[in-house]
């Protein structure tokens, strides 16, 4: 890529790299609260709906963006199209239904956990299918961060009809789409821009999951719904899958996808910090012994 074309895609991507750690952060801020946010606007509104306003309002403002930014922008070539659809997939009805239907039925907590495990599964896609060693190191770490997790996501057993065991499943398949979607999408991100593939992503990814409402609950009257509801949705849509995305990809175009994921282990600290001052929620014992285990897996990981 050359020419004025990459001005407004890439320009973020120019600052240097110990100047995205504090964008890193923002977004860190943004993930942890998502699990929040979704967790108690799925209490009131069926998770599918939620998914579907989510999309709208971000594909409505990557939308503008694209439109308004359009002659600065890289013309997608022809044989990159089948995999923004493949990556809109990834998204929007495969991860983002996921977590949000996840989350309803379990913590914030454990969903933030399970999000922590990115870079143990970014590294297994790179052993598997990039061709990566697996040293010693690092195949201790990732068991260290399996065990860490299913300390917290099962702590109440395995009672497989349970609503938390069926969250937790969800939530941690949406973890493992998020490591193929991170992965993937690193390639078009430093082709295109961080902020445009996110763009174009969610637009492939709502387009999508057009067809997959008519086999869900989804209702989509917008005069049941309180001032309330409108801003969760609003703040679902535009600030994490809006700025927060953003944010991730144009991180990603800096540095390499594993070393990016393990920023997610800071989101269990985060989301139990949010979780305790907003509604008193103390995390338990085993939650606290489990999540430690995961971030040092995932520490020996990097490490290794």
């Amino acid at each position: 890529m050359n020419g004025t074309k990459l001005a407004l895609s890439c320009k973020f991507t120019h600052f240097p790299q110990y100047f995205m750690y504090p964008l890193i952060l923002l977004q860190q801020l943004i993930a942890s609260s998502t699990h929040l946010f979704a967790k108690n606007v799925t209490m009131l509104i069926h998770p599918s709906t939620v998914v579907f306003f989510r999309g709208c309002f971000s594909a409505i403002v990557y939308g503008l963006w694209i439109f308004i930014a359009r002659k600065q922008l890289k013309t997608i070539d022809r044989a990159d199209i089948p995999w923004f659809f493949l990556l809109g997939a990834l998204n929007m009805p495969i991860n983002q239904l996921l977590f949000i239907w996840g989350v309803k039925y379990t913590t914030p907590a454990n969903a933030s956990l399970a999000y922590a495990l990115t870079p143990a599964f970014v590294l297994l896609i790179a052993v598997l299918f990039l061709g990566e060693s697996l040293t010693k190191k690092k195949g201790i770490g990732i068991i260290l961060a399996m065990i860490g997790t299913f300390i917290v996501l099962f702590e109440r057993g395995l009672a497989f009809g349970s609503e938390q065991f069926v969250g937790n499943i969800m939530v941690l398949l949406a973890s493992m789409s998020w490591a193929v979607y991170t992965s993937l999408g690193k390639k078009y991100a430093m082709k295109y821009g961080g902020v445009f593939m996110t763009g174009i992503t969610m637009i492939t990814g709502l387009l999508l999951y057009l067809p997959v409402i008519v086999l869900l609950p989804v209702s989509i009257d917008p005069l049941v719904y309180t001032g309330g509801m409108w801003f969760q949705l609003f703040y679902l849509g535009v600030i994490t899958s809006g700025l927060g995305y953003a944010l991730w990809y144009v991180a990603l175009t800096k540095m390499e996808a594993s070393k990016l994921a393990v920023f997610n282990n800071i989101q269990p600290v985060l989301t139990t910090i949010m979780a305790f001052f907003l509604f008193n929620t103390i995390p338990t014992e085993t939650f606290l012994i489990g999540a430690f285990v995961a971030i040092c897996g995932v520490i020996i990981t990097q490490k290794g």
